[in-house]
């Protein structure tokens, strides 16, 4: 039962059974051989030398010979073989390629089972990949990858809590924004986030606020995707109602006074050589704290004088004066940082398939992921206590720093103030001031660092 073809070359056509079907095969010599259907036009069934059986149709659409795979017999009844035929010849009475047609509705479902992902995605798990984001990309600001605390943050205020607390007893809290987290992403609206504002206000209202921001930003975020755009209306931040429920939190105003000088540096001298250079640097110098946590040797100019700190608001980052006193500090630190390991120390990198090197960073830490110092609250918090000083934060250096060297003992111009801690001019009278040199900050910055020594005591180094 091969193909069949009359006296003057033309193809005979068959009424299929299931005994003819079964019994087609492919005649030596062949690679494949087909039978066509006397009852729909353009239905066959083609065989390979291999054995393998398909029902195929064949048409013509603007004079070109079109052929489309139907199925398996063993899948496909001849009935609905049959059927599926007659609506694809339907298809090219109507100038439709049954090809492009079959691609459309495939594209069309697709889009639709998408869609419906799309709208079924929960907050978590569009949350997950907007911190993959924030963490493998730069900074539109400062051109910079982000640091580890930034990433860290948003991962804690997204945490369902109830892990045991790094420092301290008992288990972690929710973060703020996890009662958000379960929602689907097309169910964050107005109301439910103005009632998450109003109750986590209650308790905790500066990480409320802080909270409200991350979760600005993380819609923006959303519609700058074609995954989420659309999903999240703007409303969702900056309605009437959510931003009246956003806590007015104050402030901070936490910074050493004058009179504190000496009982703090008193203290922090005691700490362990790294969080004691660490702190001391971000008073005498007032940088951000990740300026200072980053800083690595190859950006210490011992001989010029000078510390080069990635600034989130210039790409390139600033160079600041190298201060005699902060000088000597880190020089002592590149001495403890230099010095090999005891043979003890050896054997217990060794086992761990270690080498030793001098650590890249000036701010080393052998259990932060970065490799360099991250998290020194607790040592400061060490220092204020035996200092008996009220709680100030780490940002609160650098608020120290710009308080006392604008003060009237000093009266520093705010320009060098601005410049050395990096700050964006805001004023129009700020905006105007000249750009100076290393060595004109280095007077100034060297007098601020005097008269803090002064104050606390600290004589020689």
């Amino acid at each position: 039962m091969n193909d069949r073809v009359s006296d003057w070359g033309m193809i005979v056509k068959i009424n299929f059974t299931a005994g003819r079907v079964e019994a087609h095969k492919c005649p030596p010599g062949k690679d494949q051989a087909f039978l066509w259907d006397s009852r729909s036009p353009g239905l066959g069934l083609r065989v390979t030398k291999s054995g393998a059986k398909a029902y195929v149709f064949q048409g013509k659409l603007h004079k070109e010979t079109i052929r489309i795979t139907i199925g398996d017999p063993r899948s496909w009844t001849i009935d609905r073989a049959q059927e599926e035929a007659r609506r694809l010849q339907t298809l090219l009475d109507g100038g439709i390629d049954p090809r492009e047609h079959a691609a459309e509705q495939k594209a069309a479902r697709e889009a639709r089972k998408a869609e419906a992902r799309r709208r079924d995605v929960s907050v978590a798990e569009a949350w997950s990949e907007y911190v993959e984001y924030l963490r493998t990309r730069t900074a539109a600001r400062s051109k910079q990858l982000r640091s580890d605390r930034y990433i860290e943050e948003h991962l804690m205020y997204a945490s369902p809590g109830g892990v045991a607390k790094k420092r301290g007893s008992g288990k972690t809290k929710p973060g703020a924004l996890w009662p958000l987290m379960s929602l689907g992403l097309g169910q964050l609206n107005r109301g439910r986030v103005a009632e998450w504002l109003e109750n986590e206000s209650k308790d905790r209202p500066t990480a409320a606020a802080y909270g409200y921001r991350m979760l600005r930003a993380f819609v923006r975020w959303c519609d700058s995707t074609d995954d989420y755009r659309g999903i999240v209306s703007a409303e969702v931040y900056a309605a009437k109602s959510v931003a009246d429920a956003v806590p007015r939190v104050g402030e901070r105003r936490d910074r050493l006074e004058r009179s504190q000088l000496s009982a703090w540096f008193m203290a922090v001298r005691r700490l362990p050589i790294v969080p004691s250079v660490y702190l001391q640097g971000l008073l005498l110098n007032g940088p951000r704290r990740g300026e200072l946590e980053a800083l690595r040797w190859e950006d210490v100019d011992f001989r010029w004088g000078s510390l080069r700190l990635k600034d989130k608001i210039d790409a390139e980052g600033r160079v600041i004066p190298l201060t005699p006193y902060f000088s000597s500090l880190l020089r002592e630190l590149k001495r403890a940082n230099e010095q090999p390991p005891t043979g003890r120390q050896r054997r217990a990198l060794a086992a761990q398939d270690k080498e030793w090197a001098p650590s890249a960073w000036v701010f080393p830490s052998a259990t932060s992921a970065s490799g360099h110092i991250a998290e020194p609250r607790s040592a400061h918090s060490r220092a204020l206590a035996e200092a008996g000083l009220p709680h100030i934060t780490i940002h609160g250096l650098r608020r120290s720093f710009t308080s006392l060297a604008k003060a009237k003992w000093l009266d520093a111009p705010a320009g060098v103030v601005a410049q050395i801690q990096g700050h964006k001019p805001s004023a129009v009278q700020e905006r105007h001031y000249t750009y100076r040199t290393l060595d004109e900050l280095r007077e100034w910055h060297d007098k601020i660092e005097g008269w803090m020594l002064e104050q606390a005591g600290i004589d020689r180094w």
